[in-house]
């Protein structure tokens, strides 16, 4: 075990859901080095795949897919420019998101746990919001935030971190933390935690490639920490690094 804190985390800059957003450092950020393509623009691909993305079941979310403007908004707006790739893409985000068999609150600790060791600031922005619709709490996003796991998390979603912060880390999984995720996920859902890991993983590549920030936008007010750093118990990292070492 080693205490750390949240301090310098990868994220460390990045509000939590209701607290003040930063201004975007150009106008339409949430593009970044894509151009935002009009609807009335669009290929007939192109514009498949956008009435798809648009539409159910990612209409209505808690974050920006569709701005005022009718643009696509952060990766989705990438996915317009390789339309063949994008319609797979996006499917696959989709059976990941509303058709796995993960918990929801085990779904978006995994993806917020990536976000934070990818600094990918729209992801972040995104599940974050989608975390407290499913019951995640404003100091368990922090403690994420800062690379650390959550205290109190019951055994299986304890063991779906650790699971991610191995193939975070890019080291084989120890035999003790596949045996325990086993345990509690079976092997569908190892391969499901193995696929949602590399996805959100691949979709932090195309915002960094882009970069695309996040969307400035007024959300609700959520009751949000102390600003004062906090020591967690158990660091996402370390955990994985001290198990290694005795392995």
């Amino acid at each position: 075990m080693c205490s750390t804190s949240t301090a310098g985390g990868p994220l460390s800059n990045q509000p939590l859901p209701g607290q003040q957003q930063p201004e975007p450092q150009t106008e339409k950020a949430h593009g970044g080095r894509f151009p935002l393509l009009a609807p009335e623009a669009l290929t007939d691909e192109q514009l498949a795949l956008y009435n798809t993305i648009a539409g159910p079941p990612r209409a209505g979310g808690p974050f920006l897919v569709v701005d005022d403007d009718g643009h696509l908004a952060g990766p989705f707006n990438a996915l317009l420019y390789a339309p063949q790739i994008g319609h797979a893409v996006q499917a696959l985000g989709a059976a990941l998101r509303f058709g796995g068999e993960l918990s929801n609150r085990t779904r978006e600790l995994v993806i917020c746990a990536v976000a934070a060791e990818r600094s990918s600031a729209y992801e972040w922005y995104a599940h974050s919001r989608v975390a407290l619709t499913v019951g995640i709490s404003v100091d368990e996003l922090e403690s994420l935030r800062g690379g650390h796991l959550p205290a109190d998390l019951p055994d299986d979603e304890r063991s779906a971190l650790t699971f991610t912060a191995a193939l975070l880390n890019g080291r084989t999984v120890s035999t003790e933390d596949h045996a325990t995720t086993l345990a509690h996920h079976g092997h569908s859902g190892i391969t499901e935690l193995s696929v949602l890991v590399g996805y959100y993983r691949a979709l932090s590549g195309l915002l960094a490639a882009g970069a695309v920030e996040a969307p400035a936008v007024e959300t609700p007010a959520v009751e949000t920490p102390d600003s004062t750093p906090t020591t967690h118990p158990q660091s996402l990292t370390t955990t994985i690094t001290t198990k290694g070492e005795h392995s």
